[in-house]
């Protein structure tokens, strides 16, 4: 099934949609939890349910790697495999192997790299790519795309993106060689450019010579700063065709969402949240606390208390940090409950904003409340 969007309310750039796929309906703007090897840390798919999770990543250069997509499509698929029946989005490989640097090979065909897991050779190509998502089958799949090197200079960029827009184009042609109606799902393309305006508008300009589900915005969150990255979003966003999802991919913080959702983007995903947790680092209303402070040692208060996440109403900071300092599995468990809660309710939060109308005031209070917290901190 090739999934459509429908634009139900804008406020400015900012806009509320439904996502519909062969395994439901996805409300945006959205955050989707990472399951780097078929599964989100710490959780089982029926808590990520319960805490309004609509859709979810996972991560194809691991799987690949890791049980292989063979085994994977013998269970039906990869929804099957990790036991979730909702929406699940997998990107294509091209970011991992960027982060590989001194293991991996770029050339015209694709990439050539050492797997980080037993040291083989192992080739990744658009086609490669395509296969291994179409045996995950799932409902979004990702074009391979060369991320582009922070910094790098405009003709290094310019060739990373043209590059990526070639295997776009054979990405395309492969996940779609027996039609439409034959996919599982439906297949994004990647902006490339860097922080270029013009290479960004130049990427996008040969993307849309395809019919692509969604489109997404890549190559950013690689060490740029906030100013560069907004003022890409400011000069792309505004020419993405408006009945198409936007993504947005590896943007995490809660204020860089925000300010990306102000400025049009519709989907997300980072590790930030759930890997977070792990490292005693929760969000509250009031910023970021590290729950491995000694000042929470006999704190009874709750991490936050205006959150009723199943962590906020059952237990202190004073045992989160217990748990913490005795290396307990509950508390990273309990730390990205409510940390995956904070931003579902964030992204529902956001949604709401946009319904009402007043999304430029609640931005506003938001981002405020998030810089006074950091200059506390």
């Amino acid at each position: 099934m090739n999934p459509s969007f429908s634009v139900l309310a804008s406020d400015g750039a900012a806009r509320v949609g439904v996502l519909v796929t062969a395994h439901g309906v996805v409300e945006t703007p959205a955050f989707m939890p990472v399951g780097t090897y078929g599964t989100v840390k710490a959780m089982t798919p029926e808590e990520l349910e319960g805490l309004g999770a609509q859709i979810i990543l996972g991560n194809t250069f691991h799987l690949m790697l890791r049980p292989g997509p063979q085994i994977i499509a013998a269970h039906g698929g990869l929804h099957r495999f990790m036991h979730w029946q909702h929406a699940l989005l997998t990107d294509s490989g091209g970011f991992q192997v960027f982060s590989l640097r001194s293991l991996r090979r770029i050339s015209e065909d694709g990439v050539q790299f050492r797997s980080p897991i037993d040291g083989r050779e192992v080739r990744l190509t658009p086609e490669d790519s395509m296969d291994v998502q179409l045996a995950l089958r799932s409902d979004i799949a990702m074009a391979l795309d060369d991320c582009t090197e922070h910094p790098a200079t405009e003709a290094e960029t310019r060739a990373s993106m043209e590059r990526s827009m070639r295997w776009a184009a054979r990405s395309y042609a492969r996940y779609y060689r027996g039609g439409a109606a034959e996919a599982p799902g439906g297949l994004f393309g990647i902006v490339q450019g860097g922080t270029h305006e013009a290479l960004r508008l130049a990427s996008l300009e040969a993307l849309l010579c395809l019919d692509w589900c969604g489109l997404a915005v890549g190559g950013l969150a690689v060490g740029e700063s906030e100013e560069q990255r907004l003022r890409i979003l400011e000069s792309l966003v505004p020419h993405m065709p408006v009945g198409r999802p936007r993504y947005l991919m590896g943007v995490g913080r809660p204020e860089d969402i925000v300010a990306a959702v102000v400025r049009g983007i519709d989907m997300f995903d980072c590790v930030i949240p759930t890997r977070h947790a792990r490292n005693g680092h929760l969000f509250t209303s009031d910023g970021v606390i590290n729950i491995r402070n000694s000042a929470f040692a006999a704190d009874l208060s709750p991490i936050d208390s205006g959150c009723d996440c199943y962590t906020c109403r059952n237990f202190s900071r004073a045992y989160l940090r217990h748990l913490d300092r005795c290396n307990e599995i509950l508390g990273s468990r309990l730390n990205t409950i409510h940390n995956l809660h904070f931003y579902i309710t964030l992204m529902r939060s956001l949604r709401d904003a946009i319904r009402a109308g007043s999304l430029t005031g609640w931005a506003h209070r938001f981002l405020a409340s998030r810089r006074a917290a950091d200059a506390v901190a």
